[in-house]
């Protein structure tokens, strides 16, 4: 029976542990607000997501590719934004291109946003902690997107460690400001 109580309590607690977790994480999205200005930055990146029907382009605050170029970590104030556009599509549903080979846009249906500011994220455990950043989405209309499971985010920056947890860290180096 001690141990049926034992168990049952280390179940409990990881439950408990686990939604701290998940509270966490979406607790410190409401520290992002929605870059009004995201496309005075710099676009440095565009890709094709053929699989998803969708077109990505990335802005970044021209301060994080002048730290990128001299090997620095990104600048507390970095904004990188992410455009999701919906491409579009033929009479068979398949995403059309353009003469240049590149999926043609359509209309946007979201952002993601990257955002860093010195003495963010020290209430994460160091597993899934990136730094001092911090990632929100929004819908096509600029609001909060509280469906996305910004643990996600964490999880796909943690490796990039290294690179101030930035994606395609070389693509930005190398992009205009």
């Amino acid at each position: 029976m001690k141990s049926r109580n034992t168990m049952a309590g280390a179940v409990l607690a990881a439950a408990i542990g686990g939604s701290a977790l998940v509270v966490q994480v979406q607790a410190g999205a409401d520290k992002v607000g929605f870059p009004e200005t995201y496309a005075q930055g710099a676009k440095w990146l565009v890709i094709d997501k053929p699989d998803r029907k969708e077109v990505h382009e990335h802005y970044a605050t021209p301060g994080a590719i002048d730290a990128a170029r001299k090997d620095q970590p990104m600048p507390s104030g970095t904004i990188f934004t992410l455009v999701r556009y919906a491409a579009r599509l033929d009479a068979q549903g398949s995403p059309l291109k353009g003469v240049d080979g590149s999926l043609v846009k359509g209309d946007i249906v979201g952002f993601g946003v990257m955002e860093k500011r010195t003495g963010w994220g020290s209430e994460y455990p160091d597993t899934l902690r990136n730094g001092e950043w911090e990632y929100r989405a929004f819908t096509a209309d600029k609001k909060s997107n509280p469906t996305l499971k910004l643990t996600a985010c964490f999880e796909c920056h943690k490796p990039q460690a290294d690179r101030d947890f930035v994606q395609a860290y070389d693509k930005l180096k190398a992009a205009a400001p």
